[in-house]
């Protein structure tokens, strides 16, 4: 009987073995809701671009590629990741050095590096470096970590943030700042820390607003009132709860977005493709897509509940939180529940750089859930 059960065992091993998507260290539950996603952008694309099959092309073509270097990256073990690291690090540091004294300017902002054939933004490299940087900090250290990897964490944080500042690009340092503050969190911040850091900024706001640039202060502005200017600074904002409002429950259905296609919203095919969804698919159509993207967030954090180390754990943890804030900023900007900040949403909107980073960290939790199984199986 002992014999016949271990041959069993044997046999389900060699089954699990013989999958496919484990023989590529990919999740499959994590690979479905991604799917689910990327589908329904594909759709939204094409119904904002008003069936421009140019824009969906290119939009496969990248969405190929990003999930090429998805798997590309869940082969690559975490142990390899963690001595890279700090190498990882430095050059972001030097590229956001770069940035600042010979960077390409775009939309009013110095964000780029011209390579020629290829234009890189390295703050979109740093969504994924940051948090690592401060997870390989604390991989060997105790938990909750002492004061002084604390403050050498904060220190790493400061010193992305500040490069990404004078770009300026206020919205994407703070989002890449909240990348390692999750670390941080997860690593075991004491609360008093927390609460007086808080209530820091609080005190520090009229500071910051001294120091804002006048686009800046006009988003906050526009946000707090966006009818004081409705065909100005307030019309896109008017123009895309005016999208969301009118598709009521069941929207009016697939390219039936007359705000897009009539070309009253702007940036439909990126910042504002929630606004088409809500739209053309209604409250139901959001409720769905919140589904899917829980149904991603919480199997990213089941991964990093499950991590065998602290710095796989935090890296994990610390993805899947950016990418919930990425979504509730997003979805609040575009419902006027937050400032404008010209973020796409999340693995929906067209668009090749946040997608690829985005992916990348995908293929990442997969390498630290189908390597921790490797382990665990041998």
């Amino acid at each position: 009987m002992k014999i016949a059960l271990n041959s069993q065992s044997n046999q389900n091993l060699y089954r699990r073995n013989k999958n496919p998507l484990r023989i590529l260290h990919i999740d499959g539950w994590l690979l479905l809701g991604i799917l689910m996603l990327l589908s329904a952008s594909t759709l939204l694309v094409y119904s904002a671009s008003g069936g421009d099959t140019g824009v969906v092309s290119r939009h496969l073509v990248r969405i190929g590629f990003a999930l090429g270097l998805m798997v590309l990256f869940a082969q690559i073990p975490p142990n390899i990741l963690y001595i890279f690291t700090p190498w990882l690090f430095m050059v972001g540091i030097l590229m956001l050095v770069a940035v600042i004294l010979f960077g390409d300017m775009g939309k009013g902002a110095q964000r780029w590096l011209d390579f020629g054939p290829v234009r890189f933004q390295p703050s979109e490299l740093m969504k994924l470096v940051l948090p690592m940087m401060v997870a390989w900090l604390f991989a060997h250290s105790t938990l909750p970590p002492s004061y002084r990897r604390l403050a050498v964490g904060a220190l790493f944080i400061a010193l992305t943030a500040g490069l990404i500042v004078v770009q300026p690009d206020l919205g994407t340092s703070l989002l890449i700042a909240m990348s390692g503050l999750f670390v941080l969190f997860f690593a075991g911040l004491p609360w008093r820390i927390i609460l007086g850091s808080l209530t820091a900024a609080v005190v520090s706001l009229p500071v910051l607003w001294h120091f804002m640039h006048d686009y800046q202060k006009q988003r906050v502005l526009t946000f707090l009132d966006p009818e004081s200017d409705p065909l100005g600074s307030g019309y896109h904002i008017i123009q895309s709860k005016i999208a969301i409002g009118s598709g009521g429950i069941e929207g009016k259905g697939f390219l039936g977005s007359t705000q897009a296609h009539l070309e009253f919203l702007p940036e439909s095919t990126t910042d504002f493709i929630f606004s088409v969804l809500a739209e053309e698919f209604g409250l139901v159509g959001v409720i769905v897509l919140l589904f899917m993207y829980v149904l991603v967030i919480a199997r990213g954090l089941y991964i990093a509940s499950q991590a065998q180390d602290n710095f796989t754990r935090l890296i994990a943890s610390s993805l899947m939180m950016t990418l919930f804030v990425y979504v509730f900023v997003n979805i609040g900007m575009v419902s006027g529940l937050l400032p404008v900040v010209g973020l796409p949403l999340p693995l929906m909107s067209y668009g090749g750089s946040a997608l690829v980073t985005l992916m990348i960290s995908f293929g990442i939790l997969m390498s630290i859930h189908t390597h921790k199984k490797m382990l665990s199986d041998s």
